[in-house]
């Protein structure tokens, strides 16, 4: 990405952003409310047309209108959002089935089935989970089924939209532990869009800061919390900051 520009009438959310997402990282997101991190993913994704700047994913134009192109950055791009976006309708087999019937029509139905419950068992549900509806679900569950039908197509880059947001401490990092193992496992790349502190110094790579409409620093996170920024500062070397950077240490010594 380079030069982003995301113009809302007057509001300047983004005003020349620069970032690249290294092959195989988890690249951790971060930025104050409204600095527009969500809006950066929709951008990437081709679902918010930028006023300005070049997006390029897997070297296809993100801003390209041919449908195959379009199609094709759908194909190998699995996201969650934050709130899972799961049909409440349909069970958490039939959504996870939703991709695998745009994209793979020769499909029987018991192979899709069968598909759909090795992701559910790959997002660490039990296999019962396929055949309930959403709504069965505890919140936890509802993310790990969001996270299955994500993974539907085998996609190598994976968009996360605060995915620990409203999980207990426990169930957040379980699930910091479940995307890691399946990172390492599938050989996957990460954006992960988050306020966790314990998830960016657990399990991200590297660390991107939006502040002042733009990326202001990118790095492993211990060059990021050094940043003489006020936003980064507050953020990092706060209580909640010097919390989850202790625990991370009291876990390395270990």
């Amino acid at each position: 990405m380079r030069g982003a520009v995301n113009r809302f009438g007057e509001q300047v959310v983004h005003d020349g952003v620069d970032l690249d997402v290294r092959p195989g990282e988890i690249l951790g997101v971060v930025g104050g409310s409204g600095s527009g991190k969500s809006v950066l993913m929709r951008t990437i994704l081709g679902l918010q047309e930028p006023s300005a700047g070049e997006i390029e994913v897997f070297g296809i134009d993100a801003r390209s209108t041919d449908p195959r192109q379009r199609r094709e950055i759908e194909r190998q791009t699995g996201v969650l959002f934050q709130d899972g976006a799961l049909f409440s309708s349909l069970t958490v087999g039939e959504n996870v089935q939703v991709p695998l019937k745009e994209y793979h029509r020769d499909l029987t139905d018991s192979l899709r089935y069968e598909l759909a419950l090795l992701k559910v068992k790959l997002a660490g549900l039990p296999a019962d989970a396929v055949d309930k509806l959403p709504s069965q679900l505890s919140g936890g569950m509802r993310k790990r089924a969001g996270l299955a039908r994500a993974l539907a197509l085998d996609p190598p880059l994976l968009f996360l939209d605060e995915p620990t947001a409203g999980l207990d401490p426990i169930g957040a990092a379980a699930f910091d532990q479940l995307i890691m193992t399946l990172q390492r496992a599938l050989g996957l790349t990460v954006f992960l869009i988050t306020h966790d502190l314990d998830t960016l110094y657990t399990i991200c790579d590297r660390v991107a800061v939006l502040a002042d409409r733009r990326v202001i620093a990118c790095a492993p996170v211990a060059e990021v919390e050094r940043l003489d920024h006020p936003w980064v500062q507050s953020y990092f070397h706060g209580p909640r900051g010097r919390a989850a950077r202790d625990a991370h240490d009291a876990n390395k010594d270990h």
